[in-house]
């Protein structure tokens, strides 16, 4: 993605906790610079304060609702200020209102629809021409949700259209040599799950597991594309 001497650059959406604040650990560990996005400064802040000295010197964090454009082009224009340049984007940020599509909260289903989908849709608009020119990559979570059916499951229909949207940039992006990659987690020990009184018993992920699976992805070399890759614990059918 790109040589040795420059280390990369990454943004991370929805990074003050879970998913996104392991695989922005990891990264760091990695030698990336890396930005962060979230809603809550505090929480934000609080990420950062648990990075040794080496790692928060090549962190900036962001307060930015990834549902919103402005917020998104802030993020974006504030990364490439920081550390010059653009060389992959994580969108990562999302929830599940937990219910469905005969009982469920309209409203609840729109603002999930607004992180959900449009989120990723316009983190891709706004980073793409500086993707373009790292010949950079793209990593969209999504969720075993977005592959397996489950009765009405609203959270599910977000992430079939994040699984199509990923397949849709791809195609936009052939041409430009930048790479786009949906990580479908299946069931992960975060709190996503608080809403419904905390992880349902069974087998469970770890965010570091799957903080590992977005770094590889990115680490890959530049001729080479890794579209969808589906994580589980293994026992979860």
């Amino acid at each position: 993605m790109t040589t040795p001497t420059e280390p990369p650059v990454t943004l991370v959406t929805g990074a003050a906790s879970g998913i996104g604040a392991a695989t922005a650990r990891l990264l760091l560990d990695a030698g990336h610079h890396v930005a962060v996005t979230g809603r809550d400064a505090a929480r934000l802040e609080a990420f950062a304060a648990t990075l040794p000295d080496d790692g928060a010197a090549r962190l900036i964090t962001v307060v930015a609702d990834a549902s919103v454009q402005p917020d998104v082009e802030r993020a974006v224009a504030d990364t490439v200020t920081a550390f010059g340049r653009l060389d992959a984007v994580v969108a990562n940020a999302g929830f599940s209102s937990h219910d469905d599509v005969a009982t469920g909260d309209p409203d609840a289903w729109r603002a999930m629809l607004d992180v959900n989908v449009l989120g990723p849709a316009l983190l891709v608009r706004t980073a793409l021409p500086h993707l373009r020119e790292t010949r950079g990559r793209i990593v969209m979570v999504g969720s075993v949700a977005g592959i397996r059916n489950t009765p009405g499951n609203m959270y599910s229909v977000t992430k079939w259209a994040t699984r199509a949207l990923a397949e849709n940039t791809r195609l936009l992006t052939v041409p430009d040599g930048v790479g786009v990659t949906l990580i479908a987690p299946g069931r992960v020990d975060t709190e996503f799950w608080a809403a419904r009184g905390g992880t349902p018993p069974g087998p469970v992920l770890g965010p570091d597991d799957v903080a590992r699976t977005i770094a590889w992805a990115l680490d890959q070399p530049s001729d080479v594309a890794i579209d969808e890759v589906v994580i589980r614990p293994l026992g979860q059918l």
